[in-house]
């Protein structure tokens, strides 16, 4: 039995925080469940809320009346520990094998048991393939630019419009992973890359932002290439409803023609624009290097170009694997389609190709 000393410790315990009376309660709580005897808090625990709101009105009494007995307190079990100790918690381990690219039922915030390496493995050779767009000196480039005889006209309007339409292309291919394609896999090891991919992307990114404000190029120019370049933006505007299709909030995978349409997506994405659109780039800057110009910019383009090819290959990956798990997305009509698209694109690309490069390099 716990009684009073005196008036001191009323008032004491009376002025004492909220939280200090609830926790010395479940304090008792815990020594009565292991010495098996039932202990009550100070009867002032109990009537911690009424005190705290009324502390004036406690304060002005002269005395508090001495209880002889108190009543018995049983605690229940914390949720934490009812969660514990719940029978059917081994049944929500993940098997390796129930796991699925799309439409699967297992925790995604689950990484292991691992079902798809491959991806795992990507993902631990783009975090050893890290690097910074900072590192890279571009003095040579600047005094290679700023000298009126360094580049012909035609070399600068190939760098120019080369920068207008990745410093866009990386943000739509970010936005892609993050506001579509990663909210509809359902394989945590997947999606473990595609976090790492869209961090790339923002690298990618801030490589071209660099590459434009060491040059001292006109970023209002550059930046807006998508939407007063017709070649830039014809590209774009061929991939944008591929994007809006999966970040459309109401779309949700699991019917045929929703899976068909993610299925088509990532396809355009990772065999069209990265596979594609950005190889016919890389190689116009690459092409200035062998020549020993523009040197700092093309060293950023052999990183950006070793990462690209990695979410590339990751792409095709995840296709086949969900066409594997999914052959009936894959029909004849399906197949046609795609061809469609693949003749689309090279289209374009020839297009972009000509007016960056009217006369070659």
């Amino acid at each position: 039995m716990l009684t009073w000393d005196d008036e001191e410790t009323a008032s004491a315990a009376s002025a004492a925080p909220l939280a200090a009376p609830l926790a010395s309660t479940h304090g008792v709580a815990q020594e009565a469940h292991q010495s098996g005897t039932h202990k009550t808090a100070h009867p002032a625990h109990a009537s911690a809320i009424h005190l705290a709101s009324h502390s004036s009105a406690a304060h002005a009494s002269p005395a508090v009346a001495r209880p002889t007995t108190v009543p018995q307190f049983v605690p229940d079990l914390p949720p934490l520990m009812a969660m514990a100790v719940d029978a059917n918690a081994a049944k929500r381990r993940v098997n390796a094998d129930d796991k699925r690219i799309i439409n699967g039922k297992t925790d995604v915030n689950q990484l292991v048991p691992f079902k798809y390496k491959w991806a795992w493995d990507k993902y631990l050779a783009g975090c050893a393939n890290h690097w910074m767009p900072q590192e890279i000196n571009m003095q040579r480039d600047i005094e290679l630019w700023k000298n009126p005889q360094g580049l012909t006209e035609d070399e600068r309007r190939l760098v120019k419009r080369n920068l207008g339409f990745f410093v866009t292309a990386d943000s739509l291919a970010a936005n892609n992973i993050v506001l579509g394609t990663y909210r509809h896999i359902t394989a945590p090891e997947c999606r473990q890359y595609l976090l790492r991919q869209a961090f790339e992307e923002a690298i990618h990114t801030h490589a071209y932002q660099y590459i434009v404000e060491s040059l001292g190029l006109d970023e209002g120019e550059i930046f807006n290439a998508y939407n007063e370049i017709e070649s830039i933006r014809d590209k774009d505007e061929f991939l944008i409803p591929f994007i809006n299709t999966l970040t459309d909030p109401n779309f949700v995978t699991g019917t045929m023609e929703n899976d068909q349409a993610l299925l088509r997506s990532l396809i355009v994405f990772a065999c069209l624009m990265e596979g594609l659109f950005f190889y016919v780039g890389f190689t116009q800057i690459l092409a200035l290097g062998r020549q020993n110009k523009m040197m700092g910019a093309a060293e950023q383009y052999q990183y950006i170009l070793r990462d690209e090819s990695m979410h590339c290959n990751f792409g095709i990956d995840l296709i086949n694997s969900l066409k594997m798990e999914n052959p009936h997305l894959w029909t004849a009509s399906f197949r046609e389609e795609i061809k469609g698209l693949f003749h689309k694109a090279v289209e374009l690309e020839y297009r972009y190709a000509e007016d960056t490069m009217p006369r070659g390099v």
